[in-house]
């Protein structure tokens, strides 16, 4: 029987799997890339294999400006091809591959100069509709329109009346980040991948030139698996040069890391019915809507010091704080901050040392017999790196192999979610739970929020929110560790919900409530609970330090003060 659980035992029963036979492919690296090539790779009909260091998208792919877009400025720059390619992806996602997931958002782009600058940017927002459509993929989201500035006011009150003489509003998509990378995975496993987090690869097999697997570090039992497969991919973006130098080879092309940085500010400190876009000298700024906050991103900067745990400064918050205030009537400030977090982008090394100036496109490379690499892209365009990922790696297989179906495949929870999200009233009269509640599940889960709910049907106590962070149901917690492989309470609080982000407090009043529910999951006893509790209570610590920093090298010696691995 299939299934799309990842609980304990579905994890034990992979890692045996993977090492029970040789696979076709084994990717390495559970980010969106990683999550992507496995659901491609089975959904070909190839034995898969699916690991990663730490939890699913721990990384890069949970610390985005959670966009789903087809890149402004990249048609600025007169890169079509990249924004046909994120049109299409971004029309995909919304209207067939996971319409549960990832949702319209519009934006207002504030207009300073009179004349020039709405024919200018005009142009372009018209120009990024009509590619978007052309292709039958952009009929999900409405098109732009040209205000006033008193129109312009209406729309997003919190401006100042001097920061623009009108506006622009057009329409993008916004998703949760970590939450679509746990779905992929989900996916790729009921297409019969084998799939398991918190495995390491310590080293690479090896007959003569050809690399014919990985050895598999399980970092909470301890034990090592030999996992064979055809072909490996590397899929590990910001530490593509670290597992390159694990095969000792060096590859065709390196991967530089740029930080940016996010604020969570409540919703009720921005006043606006839109998210605006603003330009800096740099880059652009994005204030977007996030539930009942706003998120604020994002910065663009070299960073070459810790890759698993990149540090927000205090000069990253000013910058940001600085460019928003600009155009606010009513400034921010540090007290307005719930949440700080800070991502890696994976960009492939060019001749231009600005990190903003490198390439967003993305590369596949085969480096040595029975290896693939895949890096850079962007998170929008994630299902075209993992074909070409895939492709590549079928060249080594000695076998005649399906072309690549995941246009047509949605993720789990997409089937069925329309229609239970127009009888969200019944179910919430069936449930109990306010409609409110209903369309949070439904948005969080699409119709796997039957599973949701019958957990609460079989306890009820687990249908009352989270004492302090309401948001959040309790039956929520004890979800994500049986059926969405949440091994940690810093997996649950930082990924499988946002409370590390959406509360002042960074979820650690909820740390031991939500550490009581996972323990019969996870199988915890008292004293594990406590390591859970002290461990997040710590990490939170340590970034609160590193953010109160002047620069990257004191925030991140002050973000390492805190334990990387949860003892057991």
């Amino acid at each position: 029987m299939r299934t799309a659980t990842l609980g304990p035992a579905q994890r034990a029963e992979a890692l045996t799997g993977m090492a029970g036979r040789e696979l076709d492919v084994l990717v390495v690296g559970g980010g969106v890339v990683g999550a992507g090539t496995a659901l491609d790779a089975a959904t070909r009909g190839l034995s898969t294999g699916l690991v990663e260091a730490r939890d699913w998208a721990s990384g890069t792919s949970s610390r985005s400006s959670k966009l789903i877009h087809g890149g402004l400025r990249y048609l600025e720059m007169l890169d079509f091809a990249l924004v046909r390619e994120a049109l299409k992806e971004r029309g995909l996602l919304l209207e067939r591959l996971a319409p549960h997931l990832v949702k319209p958002v519009p934006f207002l782009y504030p207009l300073q100069h009179r004349g020039w600058e709405r024919l200018y940017a005009g142009s372009g927002v018209a120009l990024y509709d009509a590619m978007s459509m052309a292709r039958g993929h952009g009929r999900g989201l409405p098109v732009h329109r040209h205000l006033s500035r008193r129109h312009a006011l209406r729309v997003a009150p919190c401006l100042k009346h001097d920061a623009l003489v009108g506006a622009l509003q057009y329409y993008d998509a916004q998703m949760d980040d970590a939450r679509f990378v746990a779905n992929l995975v989900r996916t790729a496993v009921w297409y019969g991948a084998k799939a398991a987090n918190r495995t390491r690869v310590v080293g690479f097999l090896r007959e003569g030139e050809r690399v014919v697997g990985a050895r598999i570090q399980d970092v909470e039992g301890g034990g090592e698996y030999e996992v064979r497969a055809q072909q490996v991919v590397n899929a590990t973006g910001v530490w593509t040069d670290d597992t390159q130098a694990m095969v000792g080879e060096r590859g065709q092309f390196h991967v530089r890391a740029s930080k940016g940085i996010h604020l969570v500010v409540p919703k009720d400190r921005v006043h606006s019915t839109s998210g605006l876009i603003l330009r800096t000298e740099k880059s652009v700024l994005f204030v977007i809507p996030w539930g009942r906050h706003w998120i604020i991103g994002t910065t663009d900067t070299d960073w070459s010091l810790d890759k698993a745990h990149p540090a927000a400064s205090s000069a990253d918050i000013d910058y940001l704080l600085e460019h928003v205030n600009s155009v606010l009537a009513v400034p921010l400030t540090r007290d307005d901050v719930e949440g700080v977090y800070a991502g890696l982008r994976p960009l492939l090394a060019g001749e231009s040392d600005a990190t903003s100036k490198l390439s967003r496109e993305h590369t596949v490379a085969h480096p040595a017999p029975g290896l693939v690499v895949v890096a850079g892209g962007k998170y929008t365009t994630y299902r075209v790196m993992a074909k070409d990922a895939v492709d590549e790696a079928v060249h080594g297989l000695d076998r005649r192999v399906a072309d690549c179906v995941t246009e047509d495949v949605p993720l789990v929870g997409a089937e069925g979610y329309r229609a239970m999200w127009n009888a969200r009233a019944r179910t919430a009269e069936r449930t109990g739970l306010h409609v409110v509640r209903v369309e949070h599940l439904l948005n969080r889960y699409g119709s796997l929020a039957e599973e949701v709910l019958d957990l609460i049907a079989a306890d009820p106590s687990l249908g009352e929110p989270l004492q302090a962070a309401d948001d959040y149901l309790r039956a929520e917690i004890v979800y994500a560790a049986s059926h969405e492989g949440a091994r940690h309470l810093d997996d649950v609080l930082t990924r499988r919900t946002r409370i590390s982000i959406e509360t002042f407090d960074r979820g650690t009043r909820s740390a031991r409530e939500a550490a009581e529910l996972l323990a019969p999951v996870l199988g915890w006893d008292l004293d594990q609970i406590d390591r859970e509790v002290e461990h997040y209570e710590k990490r939170v610590e340590a970034e609160r330090e590193s953010q109160l920093q002047p620069d990257d090298l004191t925030a991140d010696a002050a973000r390492l003060g805190a334990p990387d691995i949860v003892p057991l």
